[in-house]
């Protein structure tokens, strides 16, 4: 069970945190990983090398999601050189936080360019050789603030929610092809994100938690991986949310 033997599949923002865990789980189930990064180079290579170590196969590849052409052209290369995309995993995400008042233009523009087009961009790339296959899974970060939204996060929740939206659409519209596309929901992670949150602020999530505990980013590279498996073969359009409960 589980298993991505012969696979191939792209993590964009993949060289830390959550799209590390993702990188290296679906590594340790088969598939060749692609390491996706902007600026954290030698982060990248750490995750690849970490996918070797065990074993398994993985490339990098240097591409701002935010960047259409680099993102086409970057996506392009990798189904020339492998000759296949059966897996995208649309992690690649930025966090600008701030009441509504003192929220700018400027931000707004980068979020959504990053968080929605850029992810809908990846998806498009990876529609093309996984119709040509028949067959793919493409799986998008969301958050938990994107359904319940947050004080102080009205721009980033917004661009969650849209990734929900966009999920569900580019599901429904490529069902007939056998690519399954669905979202992951993630609530409070140790994440390098969440280090900048202030002791009152986690003490109030894990407050409002039933689990009473932090998330891992391993908790929600697992519900990836099972989101990427065939096992998972008849859930399409979904929100799977690994938020201890915080949001049901």
């Amino acid at each position: 069970m589980f298993r991505l033997d012969g696979k191939v599949a792209l993590v964009t923002g993949g060289s830390r945190g959550i799209g590390r865990a993702c990188a290296e789980m679906l590594g340790e189930m088969g598939a060749t990983v692609v390491v996706n990064y902007v600026k954290g180079e030698t982060a990248a290579k750490e995750t690849a090398d970490a996918i070797l170590a065990k074993g398994g196969k993985a490339e990098i590849s240097g591409f701002d999601v935010a960047d259409t052409k680099a993102t086409e052209t970057a996506i392009d290369e990798v189904v020339k050189k492998l000759g296949r995309l059966d897996i995208l995993v649309a992690n690649a995400g930025i966090a600008v936080d701030g009441l509504l008042l003192r929220i700018k233009d400027e931000d707004l523009d980068r979020l959504f360019a990053t968080n929605v087009r850029g992810a809908i961009t990846c998806a498009r790339c990876a529609i093309r050789p996984m119709s040509k296959a028949k067959g793919g899974r493409i799986v998008f970060m969301s958050s938990v603030v994107g359904e319940m939204g947050n004080v102080g996060q009205t721009a980033y929740a917004a661009s969650k929610a849209a990734v929900l939206g966009a999920a569900k659409s580019i599901a429904r519209e490529y069902a007939s092809r056998n690519i399954t596309v669905n979202a992951v929901a993630p609530g409070f992670i140790e994440t390098d994100m969440t280090h900048a949150m202030t002791e009152p602020m986690k003490e109030y999530i894990l407050k409002v938690t039933p689990l009473g505990r932090v998330g891992s980013a391993r908790d929600v590279a697992s519900a990836v991986a099972y989101l990427c498996s065939d096992e998972a073969g008849y859930v399409t359009g979904q929100v799977l949310r690994v938020n201890g409960g915080m949001h049901v």
